[in-house]
């Protein structure tokens, strides 16, 4: 199941510059993020996305690399802030990618859009 949906490459990019380096190097969290994050957005939208993704449209799996990506990088941020310029800094590319997760999500569950993808 891991990185079916998303790539580690996606979500250490979306964490940024700053982002411990530790955590970054680490795939075993990242895999363990990346099944979590999977697990997740299947069972709030109802759909099982890892099974069904190889006939999914090019547009919906770019919103689910979207999706997953922005819910690791906030792990990633969140997992240690120090080396950001502040903790409003991280706290705010936190905030950015939460309503990322939000709007996407949203679009994801609605059954008549699941019916185009």
């Amino acid at each position: 199941m891991s990185w079916t949906l998303s790539t580690s490459g996606a979500a250490i990019t979306k964490a940024g510059l700053y982002a411990n380096s530790t955590i970054v190097a680490s795939g075993a969290a990242l895999q363990k993020w990346s099944d979590e994050a999977e697990a997740t957005l299947a069972v709030i939208t109802r759909k099982d996305w890892v099974t069904d993704y190889s006939g999914l449209a090019a547009n919906t799996k770019a919103i689910l690399d979207d999706t997953i990506s922005s819910m690791i990088a906030k792990r990633i941020i969140a997992y240690d802030m120090s080396g950001y310029t502040s903790l409003a800094e991280a706290s705010t590319i936190i905030d950015v990618y939460h309503d990322e997760i939000t709007r996407n999500i949203e679009v994801l569950r609605e059954q008549k859009y699941q019916e185009k993808m």
